[in-house]
């Protein structure tokens, strides 16, 4: 199956079946896949008893096809903005279901209000000894001390720039304090994720952890970086490729084109 036959759309893909058939194609490739249900900011119980049902039928089509895949949250989409509770129950419900099934399970970051919960559920995944991986935004002051409570309680960090409202808005800045959590966790020789396109953070990261590839995982989006991700799965690095799906794709569309139009004002270009 070739991807044009997959996808339609640059960043997200309309349905489960397709986004399956995507990674199917990607593993092929030695990239794994970090699959997001595409329904974010759900306003009542029936709407998140919807998404939950979404991703038990996403962890049981990786299950059944023998992916190398994860399943990504938003708190949002599971209740957090009017029953926090409620998203933190099917948070946790879900990462207990992914590890029996085999699946990957990560938590996003959004909004700096719902930093204290995504990090609440992940410690509630932790307290069970389910693996967890848990996004951590460079563009917010409190990330660095966020790091070590993730260390303490062994959540995997997954390092970003931060696609909402940040602490700091200047792309130079940003950078380098990407690069200090990524240093940080490899003094303390852990595992994590880094998502970034940047071509001059990429060499760097690679260069710092040369001799520990195996504790490195570099995440990309789908619709970016094709031939990077590719090569570098090809060269041994560990390599992952977030893939939404779902029809109500806007918000998720609107972040990644205003995040191209960021970098082109800044004069850069992320990774072909």
């Amino acid at each position: 199956m070739t991807e044009i036959a997959v996808r339609e759309n640059r960043w997200a893909l309309p349905d489960l079946d397709r986004a399956l058939a995507w990674c199917s194609v990607r593993n092929l490739q030695h990239i794994a896949c970090t699959i997001h249900v595409l329904d974010e900011y759900t306003q009542n119980r029936e709407e998140v008893d919807a998404v939950t049902a979404a991703y038990r039928e996403t962890m049981a089509g990786i299950s059944e096809n023998s992916l190398d895949a994860a399943i990504s949250i938003k708190l949002s989409s599971l209740g957090a903005l009017f029953d926090s509770d409620l998203a933190l129950e099917r948070a946790y419900e879900l990462c207990r279901e992914a590890y029996k099934s085999g699946a990957g399970f990560e938590i996003d970051m959004e909004g700096r209000d719902l930093v204290g919960p995504a990090i609440e559920a992940a410690s509630i995944c932790r307290r069970k000894s389910l693996p967890v991986i848990l996004a951590l935004q460079a563009y917010l002051y409190r990330t660095p001390g966020d790091l070590r409570l993730l260390l303490a309680l062994g959540v995997i960090p997954r390092f970003v720039k931060g696609a909402y409202l940040g602490d700091v808005e200047d792309f130079s800045e940003i950078q380098p304090r990407l690069l200090d959590l990524v240093r940080e966790a490899a003094r303390f020789e852990v595992s994590f994720h880094v998502g970034t396109h940047d071509p001059a953070l990429l060499p760097e990261i690679r260069s710092l952890m040369a001799d520990h590839r195996d504790r490195v995982t570099f995440g990309f989006l789908m619709g970016l970086a094709d031939r990077t991700k590719q090569e570098m799965a090809a060269d041994g690095w560990k390599v992952s490729e977030y893939v939404p799906f779902g029809k109500d794709a806007g918000p998720y569309i609107a972040r990644r084109e205003r995040y191209l139009r960021e970098l082109e004002k800044a004069g850069r270009a992320a990774v072909e």
